[in-house]
């Protein structure tokens, strides 16, 4: 059973170690790379964590980590920059954590906490050659906008909108 907490400010090192782990492991997924957020100071942490809705996702322990404690097995964000819309953000779920749920488990927690928002949709950027991500937001009901953007990271790759009704 996953389950799935939103992040406080007291998990700045937390939310660091599985975002380090993200980028390493995931280099073409994500808008920044490890060696610029890996060069954050605490304080940049906790700017970060308090400047999103930050949610963790647990399992029971798998292969000796902690999955289930202060190892999350995956993570998620959401922020709202337009009044209308939720940006879900920084999707990642774990290797040994992949395939059971944690992905579902953090898209619905964004979703759910877009709808406390009062927003009409939540919407993503995936790097287009990602297709596990993308058929997991098309599973959750994401559908594409169309848009299309290079990715900050590595502009040599192209980012896809894709966005839910809510």
């Amino acid at each position: 059973m996953v389950v799935v907490r939103v992040a406080t400010i007291e998990d700045w090192q937390v939310l660091r170690d599985i975002r380090l782990a993200a980028l390493r492991d995931a280099p073409n997924a994500f808008d920044s790379t490890y060696d610029e957020q890996a060069a954050y100071a605490e304080a940049d942490w906790r700017r970060r964590i308090s400047s999103e809705s930050t949610f963790f996702a647990f399992l029971p322990d798998t292969d000796g980590m902690d999955l289930n404690g202060t190892d999350p097995a995956g993570l998620a964000g959401g922020f709202q920059e337009e009044p209308s819309t939720v940006e879900l953000v920084s999707l990642w779920v774990r290797p040994l954590a992949r395939g059971l749920g944690v992905g579902d488990a953090l898209v619905e927690a964004v979703v759910d906490w877009a709808r406390t928002r009062d927003v009409t949709s939540v919407h993503l950027w995936l790097t287009e050659a990602n297709r596990h991500a993308r058929a997991l937001y098309e599973r959750r009901g994401f559908l594409l906008t169309g848009e299309r953007q290079p990715l900050p990271s590595k502009p040599a790759l192209t980012e896809i909108g894709m966005s839910r009704p809510l």
